[in-house]
């Protein structure tokens, strides 16, 4: 499944790299709202949740709707600017109408097409809709939207405040370390954007994230087919520290689309795609192809051995084996005239934290 850019004839210039204060406390947040999926900050979350006092701490919770399971628009700026303040005014430079839809789609969990005009601000039926999406979320996100319907500007003012007041008590200090990766990194990718070329830089970025053959589209590797153009706009990639192992896309209609992804660590990061994850999935959900591989994890078999062990025929052993080895759980090595196959045991093992990792992407 993948999510295109559009950007034919789109000039150079319209692709940026660049840094996010507002985009990094949004991917701080996400972590304090979901550490399971963040295990190497699950420390860092629990200091911060430590430190914070019970109105902010219920502040979180009451917004956390708007970062949680996935990202309102507005909070991966386009235009990314030097400091926190200068984003959080153009965040409310956005009208009502815009914002409030943004802020709908994760606290209903569901896309803009159930959010579509007439507008819930203004009609009673698109507002009911809005608040049942709600309520089957939960009492919180039902109490949320209402406040969100009801008076935009008081929730707004509130949500602002209360990301100035994480600025207050742990932002700035998370964002003095974390400025400082985040500069290498975009070193590294202008520096390759200006030298190589599109297709380099967007290596560098996500083995997840590629440069279609013809040059006029932008693939990323997400677990939604989907489609939007960069037109007339251009495209904004903003690294983030605290952001692994998500690829964060903002791609609705009406929005500038951007990419936010997480710089890489120290250690081997490369994402499997997720085509490779189905096809190892597929493959194990064989119960064949199960067989064939307990024998296989004791050692390596040809496939005449294999075929006598489970009373099979040659030629359907080597249909299931062609299965796997595509699915890159074997590798197969010629020793004479025999061809003895071996379980990639490495990518058996990683197959979970692979799903996991392919899931949150």
């Amino acid at each position: 499944m993948t999510l295109r850019i559009d950007i034919g004839g789109l000039p150079s210039e319209r692709v940026r790299f660049a840094a996010s204060p507002l985009a990094e406390l949004t991917a701080m947040l996400h972590v304090l709202a979901e550490p399971a999926h963040h295990p190497q900050l699950a420390g860092w979350a629990a200091e911060v949740w430590s430190g914070l006092s019970p109105e902010l701490a219920e502040r979180l919770r009451e917004a956390e709707f708007l970062w949680r399971s996935s990202q309102a628009d507005f909070l991966i700026p386009a235009r990314p600017r030097p400091t926190l303040a200068e984003e959080l005014d153009d965040v409310d430079r956005i009208d009502d109408e815009r914002y409030v839809t943004a802020a709908l789609v994760p606290t209903c969990g569901t896309d803009r097409g159930h959010l579509a005009a007439p507008s819930p601000l203004t009609d009673a039926g698109a507002r009911e809709r809005a608040l049942d999406l709600a309520q089957a979320r939960g009492p919180g996100q039902e109490t949320f939207a209402e406040r969100l319907l009801e008076d935009p500007a008081a929730v707004r003012a509130r949500v602002r405040d209360t990301l100035e007041q994480c600025a207050d008590a742990f932002f700035d200090t998370a964002w003095a370390d974390a400025v400082v990766r985040l500069a290498t990194d975009l070193r590294v990718k202008n520096d390759l954007l200006k030298r190589e070329g599109l297709g380099a830089a967007l290596a560098s970025v996500s083995g997840a994230v590629t440069l279609a053959p013809d040059g006029d589209c932008i693939l990323v590797d997400k677990l939604q087919d989907r489609a939007t153009t960069a037109h007339g706009t251009g495209v904004t990639f903003i690294p983030s520290v605290f952001g692994r192992p998500h690829l964060v896309v903002v791609h609705a209609p009406g929005w500038q689309p951007v990419v936010q992804y997480p710089v890489a660590d120290a250690g081997p990061v490369e994402p499997v795609p997720l085509e490779t994850v189905t096809l190892r999935l597929e493959a194990l959900a064989h119960p064949v192809r199960l067989r064939l591989l307990r024998t296989l994890a004791r050692g390596p078999h040809t496939t005449g051995e294999l075929a006598h062990t489970w009373h099979l025929s040659p030629p359907e052993v080597s249909r299931h084996l062609a299965a796997l080895r595509r699915a890159g759980l074997l590798t197969a090595r010629r020793q004479g005239r025999y061809v003895r196959h071996t379980l990639d045991l490495p990518a058996l093992t990683t197959l979970g934290t692979d799903l996991l990792a392919a899931v949150l992407r």
